[in-house]
């Protein structure tokens, strides 16, 4: 066997060429990649996993808040939609009370005007009847007169009370 040394000592007794490695390169080879796996264990990928935590944590907390706005849209659309049928209902109930009031107003109405067409008739059925007598006093009056006068007439001499 040949003499090792460190910087051209050979893993294997065989020739493999550029693919034989030396010892030197070999170990500074691992001890990069160890201190490279431990610099990226301990430092990147804590920073790395913590970033990607919280874009997570934003993510889950936007659409818990998301859901949350969408309730609370839902539970004032709901109380909304109980405010309008309410007030639709007062709104019913009120044209109702105006048309109650309306009918009782126009009943009200139309009783003030049939009394008061049955007061000017009565009033008027009087006055004519009033004046009927008082005509019909002084047509009687002046019927017996004119009878006489036309007996008077016919006959050619006074007929009655005043023949004498």
């Amino acid at each position: 066997m040949r003499a090792m040394t460190l910087a051209n000592s050979k893993i294997f007794d065989m020739d493999l060429g550029p693919l034989n490695p030396v010892w030197a390169e070999l170990i500074l080879g691992f001890a990069v990649f160890f201190l490279t796996f431990f610099f990226m264990a301990k430092v990147i990928l804590p920073k790395i996993k913590r970033t990607i935590e919280q874009r997570e944590d934003a993510i889950e907390g936007g659409t818990e808040r998301a859901d949350d706005l969408r309730s609370e849209a839902a539970d004032i659309r709901a109380q909304y939609e109980a405010e309008l049928a309410e007030a639709r209902h007062e709104a019913a109930r009120i044209r109702a009370k105006a048309v109650e009031e309306g009918s009782a107003a126009i009943a009200a109405a139309r009783a003030e005007g049939q009394a008061e067409r049955d007061a000017i008739l009565a009033a008027g059925t009087a006055k004519i009847a009033a004046e009927r007598e008082a005509a019909e006093r002084e047509l009687n009056a002046d019927v017996d007169a004119w009878a006489r006068a036309l007996a008077d007439r016919i006959v050619g001499e006074p007929v009655g009370a005043d023949r004498g």
